[in-house]
C-alpha cells in the first residue's frame, strides 16, 4: 500500500489540491448565494441543494472553460515560442513542430513505441498531436 501511495504521489497530490479546491468553490459560491438571495428576500438554500443547483454547476462549468483554454494556448504555444531557460520550452531555433525523428514516430519510432506511433501516416499524425486535440475536445465540450 506504502509503495502505491509513494509511485502515485504526484497525482494523488493534485487529486487532493482539485477536491480542496472544488470544495472550496462550493463553500464560497453556498455562501455569496445565500448572501444574494437574502438581498433580494429570498429564504436560503442549505448545502446539499446548492451542490445540486445550476448556480454551483454553471459557476464550476466557467471556471473549468477557462482552464481548459489556457492549457490549450500553453499547449500550442510551446510549438511555435520559446522561453530561454524554461525546461517545457524548446530551445531557441527549434521552434515548430518537430520532426518525425524528434518525435520518434512513423519510421523512427522504437519498437516499444505505442503502436499508432509506429504506424506512420494519418496514424502517425494523430498520435503526434493527440495532447492537443484532446485538449481541444475538451475545451470544445465544456461548452455543451
Amino acid at each position: 500500500m506504502r509503495s502505491r501511495i509513494k509511485d502515485h504521489a504526484l497525482s494523488l497530490f493534485f487529486l487532493a489540491l482539485f477536491v480542496l479546491a472544488l470544495a472550496g468553490q462550493a463553500v464560497a459560491g453556498y455562501l455569496r448565494n445565500n448572501d444574494e438571495l437574502l438581498d433580494h428576500g429570498q429564504p436560503t438554500i442549505g448545502f446539499g441543494d446548492f451542490l445540486w443547483s445550476s448556480d454551483f454547476a454553471v459557476d464550476v462549468a466557467e471556471n473549468w472553460q477557462s482552464e481548459f483554454l489556457q492549457f490549450f494556448l500553453f499547449i500550442a504555444a510551446t510549438i511555435w515560442f520559446v522561453q530561454k531557460g524554461s525546461p517545457e520550452s524548446k530551445k531557441p531555433g527549434d521552434e515548430g513542430p518537430g520532426s518525425d525523428a524528434d518525435q520518434l514516430v512513423g519510421a523512427h519510432a522504437r519498437p516499444d513505441s505505442p503502436r499508432w506511433a509506429r504506424a506512420g501516416g494519418w496514424r502517425a499524425a494523430v498520435f503526434g498531436n493527440s495532447l492537443m486535440i484532446v485538449m481541444g475536445a475538451v475545451l470544445v465540450l465544456s461548452w455543451l
